[in-house]
């Protein structure tokens, strides 16, 4: 109970120390897009089934369901035609007889090369394109995840995330933040609910810029407003979901999985919008053969928006992929976003692809030789 209080205490405090910033519907936005190519395949609903390396970030209690000694996930991603890139990697080890378990995970979403023309134009007008520079901008995340079995309630797990941000903006600011995130899944039988409390703590970036004189001078001439140093909120989102898996003859499996997502930073555009409290749903569905060969789709990112006749519709974007699993490796592949708006005349075909591998290693202990006399 001692320990249950003081981790209330220290989340308050966190969040009273920085009562000061506002809330931003989309800070740190970069960690919602999701990770790994199974849990993009089904539309990121992952709370309730996510039980791999990847469950650092969609639910840390999946952690305390990995089989092996050792799991790597490693993804890599590009959007909009290749400018940006998403790079994420994460290990996992179980230890105490596979009751608890730790976990790192490591996310960058960047781009680079972006020219930097502020000082293009001389005094005289003339374009002098030796002043061009090159920076990049890049978004980082460093997460360091626990979780944990309990004997006296058999299926249910809790884990936790603790997160530390920084987000670059070239020569031009920088921001640092830091959040909580919590999670629970019981399973029974084929039954499986999950809990992901995500940004618990009203995860924060403070921002500060270093612009020089000169910088400013330039953005000033064409009335651009100059940024100030600033602290920002990633509001809490609840992730309550529920799956469940049908065995047949224990070779196929089929598992579909809801997960209904509630926002907590005011009225947003998705299936059930509303204020401060919003509503999104996304769900997948997941069937493979023997755990060796996997098909997956899924349908996420609710929007309602006006047709050309007036009319309100609602679009969503859907995702389709497959893995593979030899002994040690699993390969999965999801092509995702394949079009933003659906029923419209406008040509959004906005895709992605997301390859991402994971490494289950398995250590043999060594069984103490008997000597007899």
């Amino acid at each position: 109970m001692r320990k249950i209080v003081l981790a209330l205490l220290l989340v308050t405090t966190i969040s009273q120390a920085f009562a000061q910033g506002e809330i931003r519907k989309y800070t740190n936005d970069f960690l919602n897009i999701g990770v790994g190519a199974r849990g993009l395949g089904m539309g990121n609903a992952q709370a309730a089934s996510t039980e791999d390396v990847y469950s650092g970030y969609y639910n840390p209690a999946g952690l305390a369901n990995i089989p092996n000694s050792f799991q790597v996930g490693l993804m890599h991603s590009e959007y909009f035609a290749g400018i940006a890139k998403y790079d994420y990697g994460s290990f996992a080890v179980p230890f105490n007889d596979h009751k608890r378990v730790l976990g790192f995970s490591f996310f960058r979403f960047g781009v680079d090369d972006i020219p930097n023309t502020l000082f293009l134009y001389g005094p005289d007008g003339t374009p002098d394109y030796s002043k061009i520079t090159s920076f990049s901008t890049a978004d980082y995340a460093f997460m360091l995840h626990y979780a944990q079995k309990f004997d006296k309630i058999p299926g249910l797990t809790a884990g936790g995330t603790a997160k530390v941000i920084y987000r670059s903006l070239g020569p031009f600011g920088h921001g640092t933040g830091f959040g909580i995130d919590l999670g629970l899944q019981y399973r029974h039988k084929g039954w499986r609910a999950g809990v992901m409390l995500r940004d618990i703590t009203t995860t924060f970036d403070a921002w500060q810029f270093t612009l020089t004189d000169a910088q400013k001078q330039v953005l000033l001439q064409d009335s651009n407003e100059i940024p100030k140093n600033s602290i920002e909120y990633a509001a809490p989102t609840i992730n309550i979901a529920g799956a469940y898996e049908v065995n047949i003859k224990d070779k196929f499996f089929i598992l579909p999985e809801v997960d209904l997502i509630l926002t907590t930073d005011g009225r947003r555009n998705v299936l059930l919008p509303g204020k401060p409290i919003s509503l999104d749903l996304a769900a997948g569905l997941e069937m493979n053969y023997a755990r060796i060969g996997y098909i997956r789709v899924g349908v996420s990112n609710i929007q309602r928006y006006y047709a050309e006749n007036g009319k309100h519709n609602y679009s969503v974007s859907p995702s389709i992929g497959a893995g593979v699993r030899i002994k040690v490796i699993a390969i999965d592949y999801t092509l995702t976003n394949l079009t933003a708006i659906q029923g419209s005349s406008q040509n959004n075909g906005l895709y992605s692809h997301v390859i991402s591998l994971r490494l289950d290693i398995n250590i043999k202990k060594k069984t103490p030789e008997v000597t007899v006399q």
